[in-house]
């Protein structure tokens, strides 16, 4: 994979997303993921076993296998398994998870690539990042509403930072690690709306675009392979269907902008990815970049809980 062509570039500024498929390798960036999570989430399992939370025998299953027992035993993954510190109160222990095989996914060349094409060689890695490992709808709890967990509200990224990088030039790299299909709650689209301004966004249940603010758009689905990648205008509005099927769905939100703009999340630690013009102020070792986390959590700890929404629960339009 190399840079986008400019047929693709015409259908990204026409369409505000651009599906691009095999974009990562599945041996040499998406295999050592894998590995990494079912080591992860092996430890999690076993920690959960020794508390009395979680059966023995769960701890020999298959990473998919753990994951469904894991939700299903009432446990929470989603913080455990992210890449990034949630907003809201941060304790000294609040997990997350920065191995190398994440940092070598965010810094995969051909990634970048894409999105180099999109907004230009100086390219910081924006710390609004998630990981999202969806369980089948069919075991999901009828009062859940987290969009780790299940369908995504309709909404734009810009609206998951703060105020301050409204003019911020940013690309959203949603990486597929299965395949996204229709039946598993792949990502839909309302193209087009990228030329239209940020919309009021509802905090509550999850952040999302009231309904009688979308005039009845009707989104397309957009199925992509593993290893594919969708590519987002941060004012593109987006959400995602629900896991029907009898497996995971497992995807990462990776966010870029150009360096030296406005990140939205500044209280979270950012790091050069890529740059023409000094590249000496790359960031390339996986330890630096976790112990940056591990000192954004100690500074946070037990301080005022951060706060991403810019709107009210309690605005007329979220009544």
């Amino acid at each position: 994979m190399s840079a986008l062509t400019q047929t693709q570039i015409n259908a990204f500024e026409r369409d505000g997303y651009l599906v691009v498929d095999n974009v990562l390798s599945q041996d040499a960036v998406l295999e050592p993921v894998r590995q990494e999570y079912a080591a992860l989430l092996d430890r999690w399992c076993l920690r959960w076993v020794a508390e009395g939370k979680l059966q023995a025998s769960v701890a020999a299953l298959s990473f998919e296998e753990q994951l469904i027992a894991v939700y299903e035993s009432g446990l929470d993954y989603c913080q455990a398994l992210d890449i990034s510190l949630p907003p809201g109160a941060i304790e000294p222990d609040t997990p997350f998870h920065a191995g190398p095989a994440i940092f070598a996914l965010i810094r995969s060349a051909p990634l970048l690539d894409c999105v180099s094409s999109l907004i230009g060689p100086e390219l910081t890695s924006n710390p609004i990042q998630h990981v999202r490992i969806k369980p089948p709808q069919k075991l999901v709890d009828k009062a859940e509403v987290r969009s780790f967990i299940t369908s995504t509200e309709w909404h734009q990224d810009r609206a998951t930072a703060l105020s301050e990088a409204d003019n911020t030039q940013m690309i959203t790299a949603w990486v597929a690690i299965t395949d996204a299909t229709v039946e598993n709650g792949c990502l839909q689209v309302i193209p087009g709306s990228h030329r239209e301004a940020i919309k009021h966004h509802c905090p509550l249940p999850q952040l999302g675009i009231p309904d009688k603010l979308l005039d009845g758009a009707q989104g397309v689905p957009i199925p992509v392979k593993s290893g594919g990648v969708v590519l987002f205008h941060p004012l593109t509005i987006h959400g995602s269907l629900s896991n029907h099927s009898s497996g995971i769905r497992w995807s990462f939100d990776l966010r870029y902008n150009v360096t030296g703009q406005a990140t939205g999340r500044p209280m979270f630690p950012s790091f050069v990815v890529r740059s023409k013009v000094q590249p000496n102020s790359e960031l390339h070792d996986a330890a630096v970049w976790e112990q940056m986390w591990l000192n954004t959590r100690s500074q946070l700890a037990n301080q005022s809980p951060v706060q991403i929404h810019r709107w009210p629960a309690d605005a007329e339009i979220c009544a």
